[in-house]
């Protein structure tokens, strides 16, 4: 009996030091985001750039005839390409400290790789709250509205939709050596999925290869479940959504876990073959 306790007080000592791990590994990215004015200048100037610019030109052009309110449509698009893209670009400061050696310190302490792994993504998560609250503000300004309730469930779903754009930058991270190369290959990997996931362009209609793609990225999905949330009970709900939001979940969960352990995998290898 006293084996059985042994052994459970060290999983329960094991599990508290992984989550110890991850808090500690996301405040400091916090703090070093707070300490980077231009950052946050960033997160908040690129929701006007990319809504207030780029949506609005094509809310004034292309929503006639839709069938549902594009505007709204849009924005909800936006909020959760920005909780992806902020949390994917955030995610190379993992190359600056491969340069500095910091993840080789962090590697060499006695917590799994996962858990320094989920404690950047989150971390990285800071400025695309950021970037989602200034979405809403731009979207106050084009007179666009939530309910709170929409915005509670958006703002509770929103750890899933950062982890899973976390993960699948960790496929990239870890074959990458040079921060200008890892900022190229997130571009590469974010706007494709802001213009072929439905954030600001419907794709009920998309075929071939569009149709592919557009159903192999993990955004897709993400932008499926909360739309899903947002228009319950909506006589537009049949229009905005593709998927049951269980089929959405399962889909995220899925390809979130496999980008994790394949970029976690990469990662620490790379790291080893120092």
């Amino acid at each position: 009996m006293s084996e059985i306790a042994l052994s459970a007080g060290k999983e329960i000592s094991k599990f508290g030091r992984e989550i110890n791990a991850v808090i500690t590994i996301t405040l400091r990215d916090i703090t070093l985001a707070l300490r980077s004015p231009g950052a946050i200048i960033m997160s908040l100037a690129m929701p006007l750039v990319m809504m207030g610019m780029l949506g609005g030109s094509l809310a004034q052009n292309m929503a006639g005839g839709l069938g549902f309110d594009y505007s709204k449509f849009m924005m909800v698009g936006m909020m959760v390409n920005m909780l992806f893209m902020i949390t994917t670009m955030g995610m190379t400061s993992l190359v600056e400290d491969h340069t500095t050696d910091f993840t080789q310190e962090m590697l060499i302490s006695p917590v799994s790789r996962y858990a320094i792994v989920i404690g950047k993504i989150f971390g990285s998560s800071f400025g695309a709250i950021v970037s989602m609250a200034a979405t809403l503000i731009v979207g106050l300004i084009m007179e666009i509205t939530l309910n709170p309730g929409q915005l509670l469930m958006i703002l509770a779903l929103s750890p899933l939709m950062c982890l899973s754009g976390g993960a699948l930058a960790m496929i990239i991270i870890g074959l990458v050596k040079s921060n200008k190369t890892a900022n190229i290959a997130m571009m590469l990997i974010t706007m494709p999925q802001m213009f072929l996931s439905g954030a600001i362009i419907p794709i009920n209609n998309s075929s071939g290869v569009l149709y592919v793609l557009s159903h192999a990225m993990p955004m897709t999905y993400c932008l499926d479940l909360v739309r899903a949330v947002v228009y319950a009970g909506t006589p537009e709900y049949s229009s905005v959504v593709l998927f049951n939001p269980v089929v959405n979940f399962i889909a995220i969960t899925i390809l979130t876990v496999i980008c994790l352990v394949i970029g976690t995998f990469n990662f620490a290898r790379s790291e080893k073959n120092r």
